[in-house]
């Protein structure tokens, strides 16, 4: 089994009102050094397989239900298998 971390995040044409929401929080806050918030989100997935074929299959899970593509923009990482 191979953990696969997929981070998605709004394309940067695209305005992000939760994040402009954080980052005046913060500001608020008295955090004044932050000048910019992106918000996204990170899916985890388990998967069964060799490495060239994890990789194909999650590009493919990306581009058909996880991801948004006309507003998101997506990268993903892939772990050891667990167990060794």
């Amino acid at each position: 089994m191979t953990k696969v971390n997929v981070y998605v995040t709004l394309r940067e044409s695209v305005v992000d009102p939760q994040g402009i929401a954080t980052k005046d929080a913060l500001n608020t806050l008295g955090f004044d050094e932050v000048e910019n918030v992106r918000i996204g989100k990170m899916i985890q997935l388990n998967i069964a397989g060799d490495q060239h074929e994890i990789e194909s299959r999650v590009t493919e899970m990306c581009d058909k239900l996880l991801v948004n593509k006309v507003i998101e923009n997506y990268h993903f990482e892939i772990e050891e298998a667990a167990g060794k």
